[in-house]
This record gives C-alpha cells, structure tokens and sequence, in this order.
C-alpha cells in the first residue's frame, strides 16, 4: 500500500466527514478484512487486519473465541455460519470457525481465558478480485455513513436537557425544522409557542428534549414549550443560577402567556429575586425578548408553605390562608385583589397551583367581615 496516499485519502475522509483519522483507519481495516475473507478464506471466519502507518504493510489474522461449556454448547457443531448462534440460555452454539475451545487455547496461550480472542497470522495477499474490491467499497461507504450517524448521535445525546441555538430552515407540515449545526431539528407542533411566528432564516434558541436513534440518522427533538426551557434560558443569562448560588426550586408555564418561577439561596446577603431579575431588569428582559414577549413573575420559594403560596401569589395580596388536611388551601383576598389574585381566566391562581403543588381555592373578602 502506497503510505502517503494511504494518508491523504485518510486525512480527506476525516476532513470531509468530521470523523476521527483512527475511526478512519478502522474503517479501512474492517473493509481491508471483509475483501480478504472474500477472496481467500470461508465465509463463517473472523477475519481481522491491521494497517501499519509506518510501512503500509496489512497483516491479517484468523480471530477465534475462546469458549467452555459455561459460554457454549458443543452438542451440535455449526460451520459456515457467518454469525453466533445463541441457545435459549444465552450460551452459543460452538463453531470451529469462530471458537476455540479452552484447552487448545491455552496450547498457544497458557493465560487464556473464557471470552478471550486467540489471533492467528495469516498469509498476506497483494491480490484481490474484483468482486472482493468491489465488496471492501461497499463496507467503506456503509461504515462511514454508520459512523457518521453514531458521532452525531452521539454528540445530540449528550446536549439533552440543553439549550441551544439553530437556524429555522422550513416548514413539513406542522412541524418545523431547525438547523442546529451537524443535523436538522425537529420543532413538533406540541412543543411549539402558541401565536409564534417560524420564518425561514431565522435564529432562535431551542431546548433538546430528546435524541432518537433511526435508520435515516438521528432525530432531535426541540422544544420552546417546556417549562425547563425557561429555566434553562434563565442558567445561562444569570451566572448565579449557573454556578448554583442561586436555585430555580420549581417552574410554572403557560407557553407564550407567563411563566411562574420560584428561586431560592442558601447564602446571606443575596437576593435571589433581585439576582434573577438584574439591573433594571436586564437579565429577565433579555428571555423575555427570547420568548417574545412571555410574562414572567420571579417569586422567592419558602419552605414554609403558608408564605411560599403568599409568594406564588404574587402581585395579589393576601389577607389569610387556611390550610387544610386534603394538601388543598383556602385563600382569602380583600375584594380588591380578588380579580388580580384569580387572573386573566384564572391563570394566576393556576400557575400558583402548578407551582407550590397545593390546591387552591380564593375567596373574596368582603368590607364588612
């Protein structure tokens, strides 16, 4: 093998592909093997190669498992099969193509153990077919597809849970797509913002809900509904959130209407409220242009429930709670403050709910009582 074309066409591969050179030359090695297995040896073999950089010389081994009777099962011998075949008990069926038994493993090797992998050198060959060649070319373009898929895969998979930024592209159907870099995203029609408008070309941040392995590649699943998505945008404006000085404790939302977000801090002399919100106001500002316009009411948590639903709700005052066994609460609201305690439809008193986990009921409290 000619070495330096042998390490361009590498360096291309990995260049043009964004894969790893290493993951390149195993690629190549696997392919390098399957022609010569083609070419030369039977079809239910292992066959393994190996690529020296330095040379460009290709050695070749007959690879065989080493098994006993806890791993096999020696009833009936398999041959030609170009896979493991695997008994009700997980044991496979032996196969002296590709098993050696542990006796005759430890004649070549005295440690070898169950599990182990015993190579044998084989011949080298200069000389493949056309049909061996042809079928290397096949392996090459299938495995680097499976190990672009899997990069990517694997890349998204970690971002779940994240904050990321894409490039709207189009339209199918209801949902809409996202460049997010390396894929498309996928904003369904459930996880986006009612009254958003999506344009081709523009630029937004999404929250990754999940990574879906698929034939085609992978999916990622966007979303700018969920709630985590605030408290996300929140981490990564607010570096007393991101650092954990100060703590989102629970989230509340009416996708493209108001959130409701409850935050706390163990430290003395912060204001967690005042930290989240920012010099007037910039910080809750900046994801409130991110949300197009979404209300949002910062309130302090508490662990004792008596004030932290005083403070969930908030701007409404509260003249009295009755709290009872059936984890639900009566609250009472002088007749001033009934309209703002309840909200628009009923939304203040709802995310209160949502966000302190009790049941809340509001009674008006009139000027004679």
């Amino acid at each position: 093998m000619d070495i330096k074309s042998f390490t361009s066409a590498v360096s291309q591969i990995a260049g043009e592909k964004e894969i790893p050179e290493h993951k390149v030359i195993d690629i190549i090695e696997q392919a390098v093997a399957t022609a010569y297995k083609k070419e030369y040896r039977e079809k239910g073999e292992v066959i393994r190669a190996k690529i020296n950089s330095k040379t460009g010389e290709v050695d070749f081994s007959l690879v065989k498992t080493v098994v006993d009777e806890t791993n096999a099962v020696f009833e009936e011998e398999s041959e030609n099969q170009d896979y493991d075949e695997v008994e009700e008990d997980g044991r496979v069926r032996y196969n002296p193509q590709r098993h050696i038994t542990l006796e005759e493993a430890r004649k070549e090797d005295p440690e070898a153990q169950v599990g182990d992998e015993i190579e044998t050198p084989l011949e080298r060959k200069q000389e493949f077919g056309r049909i061996a060649a042809q079928t290397a070319k096949q392996v090459i373009l299938q495995k680097v597809k499976e190990t672009e898929r899997e990069l990517v895969f694997n890349e998204y998979k970690d971002k779940e849970g994240e904050v990321i930024s894409g490039v709207i592209q189009r339209a199918e159907g209801k949902n809409i797509l996202i460049d997010i870099g390396k894929v498309l995203g996928v904003l369904s029609k459930e996880e986006q913002v009612p009254g958003e408008v999506y344009r081709p070309g523009q630029r937004c941040k999404v929250y990754v809900m999940s990574v879906e392995d698929n034939p085609k590649g992978p999916v990622i699943h966007l979303s700018r509904s969920f709630p985590k998505f605030v408290s996300k945008l929140f981490e990564l404006e607010v570096p007393e959130i991101a650092s954990g000085t100060v703590e989102i404790k629970s989230i509340a939302r009416e996708p493209g209407s108001r959130t409701k977000m409850a935050i706390y801090s163990q430290e003395e002399g912060i204001d967690p409220v005042g930290t989240a919100v920012g010099q007037r106001g910039t910080r809750v500002g900046a994801i409130i242009s991110e949300l197009g316009g979404e209300r949002i009411d910062i309130v302090e948590y508490s662990e004792d429930p008596e004030q932290f639903i005083r403070n969930a709700l908030s701007p409404a005052k509260v003249y009295d709670i009755e709290i009872k066994e059936d984890e639900s609460v009566v609250i009472t609201v002088p007749e001033d403050q009934l309209s703002l305690a309840i909200g628009k439809e009923g939304q203040n008193v709802r995310l209160a709910a949502k966000l302190t986990g009790w049941k809340i009921d509001v009674l008006p409290l009139s000027q004679e009582e």
